[in-house]
């Protein structure tokens, strides 16, 4: 083994100018190539499905839980229910729960000067825990609430706020249709500026207080559109939602459904790139080991004189295969460990900098998320070593073939 690897060290670190010295260097930067290309690909889908999800839950929460709509949109009033200390207090039981929050949303329209456009208010009363939201709000602050009435504030979105010209402190003119079908004008003073990247909820949504909406709806104090409820670990969305909805509390006429069922658009979307990846880097994964066997092949034509002198002086056959597998095994490390380097310097310098840009308007991201997960860096590292070593044992066994008189007399 000793001799083996000194001569594959020799080959492979040899300064001399000579086509093996260029077949290596190119097999490592091959290795190195793809090693980095499959890492930095699997930390970018992660980060992006991530962040693009917590920004669906952050506003929506991962479970909701309503009166049964049938054919009801994404974006609708909801029927009113009353509020079930009962049913809140079972819920917050329940392990993997964070939080359950009363809500509920009323369409208005918006209007100062000559300008208008439409918006669907969304109400939360003072237990709503505003950390949800805070990653999105651009300016100002949150609502504040008042124990007598209702909060006379509310927080619209940046396009909102673009397409009325408003600013922080403006008191734009809100139109409500009452139940009776009469039309209630009230004034409203903008205390934040939100932007969450989702066209369909920057367009749609505006925030304000559920005392409102009850006002506005000629409810009683106790009645509310739904819940939502935010969990520890989204993965858990739809076993959640089936363990809220058994539970004795829960009424038989409401319904518990997880975010990805309500907004599937997104989800489905999400998980093409799933497919994209596992395609991109089966294909990188595939070059790499092309390449390496390519470049054993042509190592070991090159050297057949060196095999037919070795062997005529009492190598055996695996001897000289672990010259070669050797000399395999250092491209491989040494592109392995360079691509690892060259991807995590990659990542951080996009966590740092975020250099990488994307179009909001289509990603939901200005730029691209990265999420590292150990796990798989692992994966990538020992699959690669692994497969390339065993895939690599096929050209080694030219050298078995290879008759010593005609090797030394090959040219």
């Amino acid at each position: 083994m000793n001799v083996a690897s000194f001569i594959a060290r020799r080959i492979a670190f040899n300064r001399q100018r000579s086509f093996s010295r260029f077949i290596i260097r190119l097999s490592t930067t091959a290795t190195l190539i793809s090693v980095a290309v499959m890492i930095v690909t699997l930390a970018l889908v992660n980060g992006f499905q991530e962040a693009v999800s917590e920004k669906v839950f952050s506003f929506l929460g991962h479970v909701r839980v309503q009166q049964r709509q049938p054919g009801q949109g994404n974006t609708s009033e909801e029927l009113p229910v009353k509020r079930n200390i009962r049913l809140e207090e079972a819920v917050k039981k329940v392990p993997g729960i964070r939080s359950i929050h009363p809500f509920a949303t009323r369409y208005s329209i918006l209007r100062i000067n000559s300008e208008i456009e439409g918006v669907l208010v969304k109400g939360f009363d003072k237990t709503y825990d505003t950390t949800h939201l805070k990653p999105f709000l651009q300016e100002g602050r949150f609502i504040r609430f008042t124990d007598s009435s209702y909060s006379r504030e509310i927080i619209i979105s940046t396009y909102m706020a673009n397409q009325l010209k408003l600013k922080l402190n403006d008191q734009p003119i809100i139109y409500f249709v009452k139940p009776d079908g009469s039309i209630r004008p009230d004034k409203l003073k903008v205390v934040g500026i939100f932007k969450t990247g989702i066209e369909e909820y920057d367009k749609s949504f505006a925030i304000g207080d559920l005392s409102l909406i009850r006002r506005l709806n000629e409810w009683g104090p106790e009645q509310i559109g739904g819940y939502e409820i935010y969990i520890d670990d989204y993965q858990k969305m739809d076993a959640l939602a089936e363990e809220v909805f058994t539970l004795s509390a829960f009424p038989q006429e409401w319904d518990a459904r997880a975010v990805t069922d309500i907004y599937p658009e997104i989800f489905d979307w999400l998980k093409i790139l799933d497919q994209n990846r596992n395609i991109l880097i089966i294909v990188m994964a595939a070059v790499a080991l092309i390449n390496l066997v390519t470049c054993l092949i042509i190592l070991v034509l090159e050297r057949l004189r060196m095999i037919g002198i070795l062997k005529s002086l009492g190598a055996s056959n695996w001897m000289v295969q672990k010259v070669f597998l050797f000399q395999s095994a250092i491209i491989t490390v040494t592109g392995i460990l360079l691509g690892t380097a060259v991807a995590l310097g990659l990542l951080w310098l996009q966590q740092t900098t975020g250099f990488v840009r994307l179009q909001e308007e289509s990603y939901y991201l200005d730029s691209a998320a990265v999420k590292i997960v150990w796990w798989q860096v692992g994966l990538v590292v020992g699959g690669t070593l692994l497969v390339s070593l065993l895939v690599l044992m096929i050209p080694s066994l030219i050298v078995r073939r290879v008759q010593p008189v005609k090797a030394i007399r090959f040219q």
